[in-house]
């Protein structure tokens, strides 16, 4: 017998939209100084703020994270046809710019621990792919990976990494901000990353 579907009554939202602080006047301020665009003060205390937030010197305002990350595979030199590992367990976000750049993904097993990149599985690929040299980590759920093993088997091997914190902004990783361990690093605004956790 075949049992009947029934759609939910109401919607299950992924990430409700919470306005309830001051955005409604930024909205109005960038109306009002003709800044509805990528530049402008907003912007620029964005930066700053996330600089702050993160430790880090310099920080760049870019349309998604996404892009951001599409930007850290081209900074990070990413040619056609070259293999890139990339964290099993993410959104399709982090692996979408090594395709756009025709490179490879190699997907890495994620670990028990915290469901991200397993060290011992990284190492492991690069005895089978000894030539990459990109590495991109996602922090899943607001938990940090294994920063200081991952980071140790990428040294041995000469690779730079690309950080994904979209999940993980406020999270730290022994007392340091995650964004902020890799050569490259991305964080998110988007409604449904923002996740803090202490490891």
């Amino acid at each position: 017998m075949k049992k009947e579907i029934k759609p939910f009554h109401n919607k299950v939202w992924l990430a409700s939209p919470t306005m309830h602080g001051p955005e409604l006047e930024y909205v109005k301020q960038a109306y009002e100084t003709n800044w509805m665009s990528t530049v402008g003060e907003n912007i620029n205390q964005t930066e700053r703020l996330a600089c702050e937030k993160i430790g880090c010197k310099y920080s760049v305002a870019l349309s998604a994270g996404t892009a951001a990350l599409h930007m850290a595979v081209k900074l990070a030199g990413v040619k056609p046809g070259e293999k890139v590992f990339c964290s099993d367990m993410t959104f399709d976000a982090t692996v979408n710019p090594v395709v756009y750049e025709g490179g490879v993904p190699v997907f890495i097993d994620t670990e028990y621990d915290t469901w991200n990149m397993d060290p011992a599985a990284l190492e492991k690929a690069f005895e089978l792919y000894p030539e990459v040299k990109v590495v991109v980590i996602a922090h899943l759920y607001g938990t940090p990976g294994k920063i200081d093993e991952l980071k140790a088997v990428c040294d041995k091997h000469g690779a730079i990494i690309i950080e994904d914190a979209a999940e993980s902004l406020g999270a730290t990783y022994k007392e340091k901000q995650t964004g902020k361990f890799g050569t490259y690093n991305c964080i998110s605004f988007n409604g449904n990353n923002v996740f803090e956790t202490e490891s």
